[in-house]
């Protein structure tokens, strides 16, 4: 529209708002219904029609054609009313939310909306369910995938704010004037409707299609995940949600999946905490509602980049569990030096590199990893002590303190009479040292430390051994180890 003004036409016939208004308030009063207050006044109108060449000017061409809803806006505000203008540019707005979101990447989108496993995300297919997503959860969405800016949404924010308190999509007695309708008209094109795509978030758009369309090769993959040091961290944890809610989506193909386990350690190292929690939280999620295969898929994504330790403890306990078991079985094979390794990394896999084991299994895995790595006597196994030692060396004071305890398990206790598990227990102590510091356990290891070692298969019995195990309350374990 030209910024020829309004009033100027009205004198030519082409646009009279005043006659319009009279003609208009004449037949409502005709009716007897109430006609004051009812429209705004001509000069507000003419003030907002006079501006709307300028606010619509970087808009494209094909863009306009597509805009129903701002033809509707201009209508109701030439009629005078501002209340149903504000709804139809809100109804712009979110419509043109829903258009670049789908032809961004609609599952990845529906992914931040909704977390994957969630009811909503289950009902969420195709472009018609966009309206299954409030208007809120809408813009966050679309916010964290940058299609609007974070100006943008405190900006919108307070749109959607007006459009709910002061437009006609509810009642309400507020007064609308041109120049705050000119304002969130200029905030939803420039920060919605025209906003361009920041080059992180066409990084994104390429890397899903690229992980969709064909197998990468590792090469390609290393390339790629150089990209990620680029990205700001909120679009790396945005990313690497997108990709949880591919990977845990029964029926993807298999290099897809394969495509995801390349990508992911790149990007792993750049993902917040908060958002790995939030991928175990997921996992538990699926376990809850009984989705068997998205459970397993959540599970095998973490553990393409060790972060089973991000399970929440009730799912853990039972890995963390096995995996002991499975170290002992293996501890007692005949092949036991080659054998212990494999099952003693799932191990640290699961309680992760900064290891977080629950409380409720901290004794069976304080005292597992004592009676390894006293060894049986025969030597030590080249492939599981040194990560026995890394284990050991990252136990918590409370596992430290189960350690010493575990003199009194009779399995760890009949160990203390092989020469090589007697060089080993004081080898323990040493790695205990700087982790021991209450009173009564910090004697009972000075105690320990200064027992000859030729005798040390004679201090879980020996009675001052006994009173400083009683003073540091832990009496007898009670961890049973099988083999």
């Amino acid at each position: 529209m030209s910024n020829k003004e309004i009033s100027r036409r009205d004198a030519s016939g082409e646009l009279d708002l005043p006659a319009f208004e009279t003609a208009i308030l004449g037949e409502i009063e005709a009716l007897g219904l109430p006609s004051e207050d009812i429209l705004v006044p001509v000069r507000q109108r003419v003030g907002v029609l006079n501006q709307m060449g300028d606010v619509l000017e970087p808009v494209d061409t094909a863009a306009r054609s597509t805009s129903a809803y701002l033809s509707k806006f201009m209508a109701a505000v030439a009629a005078g009313l501002f209340d149903a203008a504000l709804n139809y540019l809100w109804d712009e707005t979110v419509s043109s939310v829903r258009a670049k979101a789908a032809a961004y990447d609609l599952n990845y989108f529906f992914d931040q909306a909704a977390p994957p496993g969630s009811e909503l995300r289950t009902k969420l297919h195709g472009p018609d369910d966009m309206r299954l997503i409030d208007d809120q959860k809408l813009l966050l969405a679309a916010n964290r995938i940058g299609l609007i800016s974070d100006l943008g949404l405190q900006q919108l924010d307070l749109v959607r704010y007006m459009r709910n308190h002061a437009s006609a999509a509810h009642p309400n007695h507020v007064t609308l004037r041109a120049p705050q309708l000119v304002g969130y008209l200029d905030a939803c094109i420039n920060e919605v409707i025209n906003l361009p795509l920041a080059p992180s978030v066409l990084q994104v758009r390429l890397l899903l299609t690229k992980i969709k369309a064909a197998p990468i090769e590792q090469s390609t993959a290393a390339v790629t995940g150089g990209g990620f040091e680029e990205m700001p961290r909120e679009q790396a944890d945005n990313l690497a949600l997108g990709l949880f809610g591919i990977y845990t989506r029964p029926g993807a193909d298999t290099y897809v999946l394969e495509n995801i386990r390349l990508l992911l350690p790149y990007l792993w190292e750049h993902v917040s905490e908060e958002a790995r929690q939030q991928f175990g939280t997921k996992a538990r999620g699926f376990g809850v509602n009984q989705q068997a295969d998205e459970f397993a898929l959540a599970n095998e994504f973490l553990e393409s980049v060790g972060g089973q330790s991000y399970l929440p403890d009730d799912l853990r306990i039972p890995a963390i569990d096995a995996a002991l078991d499975a170290v002992l079985t293996a501890h007692h094979s005949w092949s036991n030096f080659a054998a212990e390794g494999p099952p003693v990394r799932e191990l640290g896999r699961l309680v992760g590199d900064e290891p977080k084991v629950p409380r409720a299994i901290q004794e069976k895995y304080a005292t597992v990893l004592v009676y390894v790595f006293l060894t049986n006597g025969s030597g030590v196994s080249w492939s599981a002590n040194p990560v026995y030692r890394e284990l050991i060396g990252k136990f918590t004071t409370r596992e430290s303190a189960f350690a010493l305890n575990s003199i009194t398990n009779q399995a760890v206790a009949n160990r203390l009479h092989s020469t090589l598990a007697k060089e080993k227990f004081k080898e323990l102590l040493g790695i205990l040292n700087l982790k021991v510091v209450s009173g009564a356990r910090r004697d009972l290891y000075d105690a320990l430390v200064a027992w000859p070692e030729a005798d040390l298969s004679s201090a879980p019995t020996a009675p001052k051994i006994k009173r400083l195990l009683s003073e540091a309350r832990r009496v007898k374990s009670t961890t049973r180890l099988i083999g």
